[in-house]
Formats: structure tokens, sequence, C-alpha cells
């Protein structure tokens, strides 16, 4: 069974860190492209960072740039977004998704909220 898990979030303080995670279980992550999107309240899904499957290539979404870094670990199949420097407007739900390319979504995670705020 193909199945992506979140885990990493939570509430930080402006300014502060946090690392997600997604873990792949029932495919290897290595050929896929992997991708986290977020999504605020009220507001339409967006695309974050991407990392390729072959070459692993990173792309990030001008919001982020500078303050995120992803990463995968294939002897872990597990892939991270490394989130510095926490803005307010950074506060979503926080979703990977797997696919042959980047911001392709052929599965997906369930999903982990980040909540940045004092």
């Amino acid at each position: 069974q193909v199945r992506l898990v979140e885990s990493g979030g939570g509430l930080v303080q402006p300014g502060g860190s946090l690392r997600l995670s997604c873990a792949a279980s029932g495919f290897t992550l290595d050929y896929y492209a992997i991708s986290w999107f977020r999504q605020a309240p009220g507001k339409e899904r967006e695309g974050v960072s991407c990392i390729s499957g072959i070459g692993g290539s990173a792309y990030y979404a001008d919001s982020v740039k500078g303050r995120f870094t992803i990463s995968r670990d294939n002897a872990k199949n597990t892939v991270y977004l490394q989130m510095n420097s926490l803005k307010s407007e950074d506060t979503a739900v926080y979703y990977c998704a797997a696919a042959e390319r980047c911001w392709d979504h052929d599965y997906w995670g369930q999903g982990t909220q980040v909540t940045v705020s004092s």
C-alpha cells in the first residue's frame, strides 16, 4: 500500500524553525519527485518546494526561497523540509506529494499543521 506520512508540524514563534518530514511506505522515493504544498484557510493551495527524483534538483517558491531547504534521505525513504525564519504567513497545512515530475501529485500525504504565532 502506497503511503506518505507527514510529521513535524506544530506551533512556533515568528523567526523560529521547524523541520517537516515526509516518510514513504509501499514504494521507493528515489525515483519520484516530492513536492511540498501548503494551504492556509481561505487560500488556494500553493506549491512550496520540490526535489526531483533523478539528480535531486531543488525548487522553491519565491515566498520561501532562502528560508526553506528541501532534502531527501533515500536510506530512510524520507524527504525533509527545513523551515527557518518562519513568518505568520507561513501558517498553513503542509502536504507532501509524490509524482514523476515536480508539482504533480499522484500520491498525497494527510498533511501536518504549521502555525506561526507569538
